[in-house]
Parts: structure tokens; C-alpha cells; sequence
């Protein structure tokens, strides 16, 4: 497209500079854009002159790209993975903030579903290419490789992520992740997957913010249903699984009043106003306090838990702009 115009503008603009034939100024173009520079077709004057020289250069990058993109074509127009994973690396290239999950295993595609429902950003890393083919098939934005390796971490943009999910099955191959990550991106948080209770400090010590132990969680869970099965299923409504139905969510409070001046939890008056009630808040230090009075101030910095059916988080967030 891009050649074709050239060559419209070429043929017009001489036309016009020299009222010549339609041949003789597309000649003119051809000669002109493709630098082989015979002696002029017809007698040009400075004007002309000028918009040569204008048309020389724009042809120098307008065929020079031209050429670029054909000869890729042509390499590649039988190798159509390379190209998906070149388009797959282009959208990665492009995100800032996102997640990035390593593995696509149980955990994995648990996490990702999640995110998913709540419209983040994230990366997954997957070295099986059965795996790989349900994200394609999912519209998932994937890196394939091995994530042991600091070159895949990049590609799936490591420096410019905010959180790391390593869910590998591998305990081993977890501490080697959550080690590489922490160097390539000191402030990122990780979180990280362990089948083994022995795992644990080691994948703290190697710089991982949060550890889950997904069978120790389900075996308290199913004793939790078992002793306090009322309560537990309460709990588990309270899980948030997509925009439309939370329950319960976190707000900076930042994004409820200027800070400049200190406001208690009455003050803001959220019950009232929205229909939320706070159960929940954390300090400038990351100490938590559970159902906090009425006179509890929030400092800059802090985080308030406001618990809410769907309809009064919603009022929340549009009160506020969140």
C-alpha cells in the first residue's frame, strides 16, 4: 500500500510540475524511487527538482521497509508457529504491571482462570506444548520455555511485572524461579507454590513474599467442614470470582479522602453511604486489626477490608472512582 501511494503521489506530482504524459511521469517515479537515475524522460525546473529530491529520500524508506517486510513474508510464510509467537511476544512486550504465572498445571490454570475473571493482565510460562495449545485455544498470552531460565523470564517481562505466581510442581524448581526473579526485579512480589512443609523457609529465604501449601490448605479445609461447616461455607460465598459478584475487597485509603488530615472510620461513614461495613484494617507497618471501632483512624498508607453484598461494592467503587 504504502509503494502504490508513492507511486500515485510520483505520477501526480510530476503531472502537475510538468504537465508530461501519465507515462513519462510514471517513468519518472519508477527511475526516481528505485535509484537507477537515467537522465530525466523530461525537462524538470527547480520545483520539479525539489520534489525529487523529497521523493528520492520517502522512496529510500518507503522501499527499504517494502523489501523488509516481503523478504520476511517469504522466509516465513511456511513456519507459522514462529509467527504467532512473534505476534504472542509483541502483545507480551506491550503489557506494564501484570502478573506473571509460572507453570500451567492444576494450580496454574486455577490462578489464571481467576485473573482472568477479574480482568488482569498476566503471562503464563509453560514448557509443555499440550498445555501451550489449550492457551491458544483460551486467547491466553503465553511464553514457551522453561521459566528455571532467566532469558524466558524476560521474555515474559519480568522487570516491568508487579507480582510472580511460581506453581510448579516441582519444590526444587520453585526456589530456583523465586531466586531468579528477585534478582531480575527487586520490588516484585512472589508468590510461590510448595508441596512440602520442609520448602517452605527455604522459598522465604530465597525471596518469596507469600508460600502456599495447597495440600495443608485442603486438609484444614476439609476438617474445617467437618467441625464448623456452617461457617465455612459462609466463607467460601465471600470468595471473589469476577467483577459482577465480590463480596469483600480491599481499598487504599488513599482513594477515600486527602490524607493530609486524618479521618476515622465514623467519619467516612461508609455503612451509610454505600452499605459496607469495614471488618478489616491494616497499618502503614502491615499489622492487621480485625472489626476495628468506629474511632479507628486511617493513616496514609493503611488499607481498609470492606465486607458488602455485590450492588454496595459497586456503589463503593462508583462513590469513590476505585
Amino acid at each position: 500500500m504504502l509503494l502504490v501511494l508513492l507511486l500515485l503521489i510520483g505520477m501526480i506530482g510530476f503531472r502537475i510540475l510538468t504537465g508530461e504524459s501519465w507515462i513519462d511521469c510514471f517513468y519518472m517515479t519508477v527511475i526516481t524511487i528505485s535509484t537507477v537515475g537515467f537522465t530525466e524522460a523530461v525537462p524538470i525546473d527547480e520545483n520539479a527538482k525539489i520534489f525529487t529530491i523529497l521523493l528520492i529520500l520517502t522512496g529510500f524508506i518507503v522501499v527499504g521497509y517494502a523489501i523488509k517486510v516481503i523478504t520476511e513474508y517469504i522466509i516465513l510464510r511456511n513456519d507459522a508457529e514462529e509467527i504467532k509467537l512473534k505476534k504472542m511476544q509483541k502483545k507480551i512486550d506491550g503489557m506494564q504491571g501484570h502478573i506473571v504465572i509460572c507453570g500451567y498445571g492444576r494450580n496454574g490454570a486455577q490462578v489464571a482462570r481467576k485473573l482472568a475473571a477479574y480482568d488482569k493482565d498476566f503471562v503464563v510460562i509453560e514448557r509443555n506444548k499440550e498445555l501451550v495449545e489449550k492457551m491458544e485455544d483460551s486467547n491466553i498470552p503465553y511464553v514457551l520455555g522453561n521459566a528455571n531460565e532467566d532469558e524466558t523470564l524476560e521474555q515474559a517481562g519480568i522487570d516491568r511485572a508487579s507480582c510472580l505466581i511460581s506453581a510448579l510442581p516441582s519444590d526444587a524448581d520453585n526456589v530456583f524461579v523465586v531466586l531468579s526473579a528477585r534478582q531480575k526485579n527487586k520490588n516484585i512480589r512472589i508468590i510461590s507454590r510448595a508441596s512440602h512443609e520442609s520448602t517452605y523457609s527455604k522459598l522465604k529465604l530465597a525471596g518469596a513474599n507469600n508460600v502456599i501449601l495447597p495440600d495443608k490448605i485442603g486438609g484444614d479445609h476439609m476438617a474445617s467442614l467437618v467441625v464448623i461447616p456452617d461457617l465455612i461455607e459462609f466463607i467460601d460465598n465471600l470468595a471473589i470470582v469476577g467483577k459482577t459478584n465480590i463480596n469483600i475487597e480491599q481499598v487504599d485509603v488513599e482513594k477515600l479522602y486527602d490524607t493530609t488530615e486524618v479521618k476515622s472510620i465514623r467519619d467516612l461513614d461508609l455503612r451509610k453511604k454505600t452499605g459496607c461495613n469495614v471488618i478489616g484494617y491494616k497499618d502503614p507497618k502491615g499489622d492487621y486489626i480485625v472489626n476495628p471501632e468506629a474511632d479507628q483512624e486511617l493513616a496514609p498508607n493503611s488499607t481498609i477490608i470492606v465486607l458488602g453484598r455485590p450492588e454496595q461494592i459497586q456503589k463503593l467503587n462508583t462513590l469513590f472512582n476505585i
